[in-house]
C-alpha cells in the first residue's frame, strides 16, 4: 500500500527532528531511532524499511531543498545518515557559522587533504598555512583553536595530529568536492562515492576506500585491481 507509505507521520517528523539536531547519525543508531519513533507515535514499524521511511521524509523535504543522505565512514565502512541542505553549497552553509579567515583556513586544509596521497594533512602542514592566509595572517595558537572547532562541528576529524574530512563533511560536500577538484577527487571503484582516504592502483590509477578494499579482496586469492587486473601493490588493511 504505497499511498499510505507516502504519508508523513509524527514518527517521521520526530525522526527528522532528532537527525537535524545531531547533524549526523550512525546507521545502527538510525535503526534504533526509527524503531523508537514508530513505537512512540504508534506508527506501523518494519525493521527492514528504514530506507523507505527515510525516502518518505525526503519527498516532503524536497520543496525545502533538503535531503537525508546516506554515506559511509571511510575508517570502518559503517553507514551514516546526515541531513543535507541542497540549496546551499557547503561554503555558504559554513559561511553563516565561521568568519572569512576561518573559512579560508578550512578551504586550504581541504586542499591539503584532497591533494594528499592518503587523504590526511598533518597539523604541522596546516599550521604552516595559517600565516600565509590572504584574508589576514592567523597565529598558530588561533589556528589550533579553529581546527578544534572544525573537529567539534564535524567538518574535520583528527587522529594523532593528522586531519581528514569528517564523514558528515563528505556526505554534505561530495558534489562540491567532485566539481571543485575535478582533476584529483576520485570516486571509489567499488561503491562509486567520493573517496578521500583511499588506496590507488599503481598501474591504472583507480582508487578504492579502505573498507571497500578490505571487502573486495577478502574473496580473492590474490589481490588484483578490479579495473586493470594488475597486482594490487598496496598493503591490504
Amino acid at each position: 500500500n504505497t499511498a499510505m507509505a507516502a504519508q508523513m507521520t509524527d514518527a517521521h517528523r520526530r525522526f527528522l527532528q532528532v537527525l537535524m539536531s545531531k547533524g549526523i547519525t550512525e546507521g545502527s543508531e538510525a535503526k534504533k531511532l526509527h524503531h523508537h519513533c514508530c513505537e512512540t507515535d504508534k506508527v506501523y514499524y518494519a525493521h527492514d524499511k528504514l530506507d523507505d521511511f527515510i525516502s518518505t521524509i525526503n519527498r516532503h523535504l524536497q520543496p525545502l531543498f533538503m535531503q537525508i543522505r546516506k554515506g559511509m565512514s571511510e575508517e570502518d565502512g559503517r553507514a551514516y545518515y546526515a541531513v543535507v541542505n541542497l540549496a546551499e553549497t557547503e561554503v555558504t552553509k559554513m559561511a553563516s557559522d565561521y568568519t572569512e579567515i576561518e573559512l579560508e583556513l578550512f578551504r586550504k586544509t581541504m586542499d591539503l587533504i584532497i591533494l594528499s596521497e592518503n587523504g590526511f594533512a598533518s597539523s604541522t602542514d596546516i599550521l604552516n598555512l595559517a600565516d600565509k592566509l590572504k584574508t589576514k595572517k592567523m597565529k598558530k595558537k588561533e589556528a589550533e583553536q579553529v581546527l578544534k572547532v572544525f573537529v567539534e562541528d564535524k567538518w574535520l576529524s583528527e587522529k594523532n595530529g593528522e586531519y581528514t574530512l569528517h564523514t558528515r563533511c563528505i556526505i554534505e560536500m561530495e558534489q562540491y568536492i567532485l566539481s571543485n577538484y575535478q582533476d584529483v577527487a576520485m570516486k571509489c571503484n567499488i561503491c562509486h562515492s567520493l573517496a578521500v582516504q583511499s588506496q590507488v592502483c599503481e598501474s591504472c590509477g583507480i582508487g578504492m576506500h579502505l573498507p571497500c578494499v578490505r571487502k573486495y579482496f577478502k574473496a580473492q586469492t590474490e589481490p588484483r585491481c578490479p579495473q586493470c587486473n594488475e597486482f594490487w601493490s598496496c598493503d591490504i588493511p
